[in-house]
């Protein structure tokens, strides 16, 4: 592979996104693509895609790759001329930069495109390479992302069929069961501690966490929406905050978050708790119980800053349990939900993988000349066209 010294700014040139208020915009399917990805959308566009987007404001270098029409927010900076290299490459290539070391601002972190274009890297020429080193690194997105839609199809399913079963209570056998007061006969109504173990999470300082991943992963309120985590602590602490996979997880501070854990095990930390049925056969069933009163909570709970979710909330939770007769549908939302964990597994080995190869086929490390590629489906080189 050839690579050669050169500036950022010889191999592409960054342009500052374009302001847009939240009253100037009209519904439509055009993203607006702020520093941390999309979010919102319009009915006008500024760039025509494939395009690339990086946080200039706020949330410093994130790197966003947009095929189609977009909208590059003011807190963006985009890719005005890619000069001739690969779109894709040059998505994967800029993640390897950590622009955010980069940071200009006084008090509010902001990137300065002039700054950047200044910045000297190891460049391959030759755009064979790039589009292989793409292909191999969107080969494994595209797996996570396929995923991902496999995992939000479940979700669904398993949402349509608890409310189809057990709130409108149109279960088999329905017909023959007698309903009292929307409490249908042998189902019970009991508080939540009464049916699951609540454990609330370590009080970690922040001083004991790492980024390098010494130690056992930490899940924080930031790491629940996406099931991920970044941080590590060294430390060993009691067995009951471990978080295992299927794990109900919520954060009890701003946005209840509320989401099924499916990473590896990690030690849950302060401000979110942990919601374990006491009988297993409830697993599923009680994480989509839990759905209606969160959201409850959500509307209804204001704090001094942030909303805050307590043991008193938690605890006034009332569940409505069907019987163990129930088992057939019962088993059936926990089937949905292993088939989540599975896929989790999936991805996140995906992840491991892209994660680790990405340094090593941009810097060269790995060669590719030799290397008959397949192009995803994601990905059509400029040599195919």
């Amino acid at each position: 592979m050839s690579f050669k010294e050169t500036q950022i700014g010889d191999v592409l040139t960054f342009q500052r996104g374009f302001d847009i208020t939240k009253a100037e915009q009209t519904d439509g399917s055009i993203p607006i693509v702020s520093s941390s990805g999309t979010s919102s959308y319009h009915n006008q566009w500024k760039v025509a895609g494939p395009g690339i987007v990086i946080g200039r404001k706020g949330t410093l270098g994130t790197t966003h790759f947009i095929q189609s029409k977009f909208w590059p927010h003011d807190t963006t900076l985009w890719v005005k001329d890619f000069k001739g290299n690969d779109p894709k490459f040059l998505y994967y290539f800029l993640q390897t930069l950590h622009f955010e070391n980069f940071d200009t601002g006084s008090s509010n972190p902001t990137l300065n495109r002039n700054h950047l274009h200044k910045i000297t890297v190891q460049f391959p020429t030759d755009l064979a390479t790039q589009q292989k080193i793409a292909a191999i690194l969107s080969a494994y997105d595209d797996l996570i992302a396929n995923n991902q839609r496999r995992i939000t199809l479940l979700e669904r399913m398993a949402e349509d069929i608890y409310r189809e079963w057990f709130v409108r209570l149109r279960f088999p056998g329905h017909e023959q069961t007698k309903i009292d007061k929307g409490v249908p006969q042998g189902w019970v109504v009991k508080k939540l501690p009464e049916i699951a173990k609540i454990t609330y999470g370590f009080p970690f300082e922040g001083d004991r966490f790492n980024s390098v991943g010494v130690g056992h992963p930490i899940i924080r309120i930031r790491n629940i929406p996406d099931a991920s985590t970044g941080d590590f602590t060294d430390e060993i602490v009691d067995s009951k905050y471990i978080v295992r996979a299927g794990d109900l997880l919520i954060g009890m501070d701003g946005d209840f978050h509320m989401n099924h854990w499916l990473g590896p095990d990690a030690y849950l930390v302060q401000r979110s708790c942990k919601i374990q049925a006491s009988n297993p056969l409830y697993r599923a069933y009680l994480a989509r119980a839990m759905v209606a009163p969160i959201n409850h909570f959500q509307k209804t709970i204001v704090g001094a800053t942030v909303g805050h979710l307590g043991a008193k909330h938690l605890n006034s939770i009332d569940i409505l349990v069907p019987p163990e007769s129930k088992r057939p549908q019962l088993e059936v939302l926990n089937t949905l939900l292993f088939q989540r964990i599975q896929l989790g597994e999936v991805i996140r080995s995906a992840k491991a993988t892209r994660d680790t190869l990405l340094p090593r086929l941009i810097s060269g490390k790995l060669a590719v000349d030799t290397l008959d590629i397949h192009f995803p489906p994601s990905m059509t080189p400029s040599a195919q066209q």
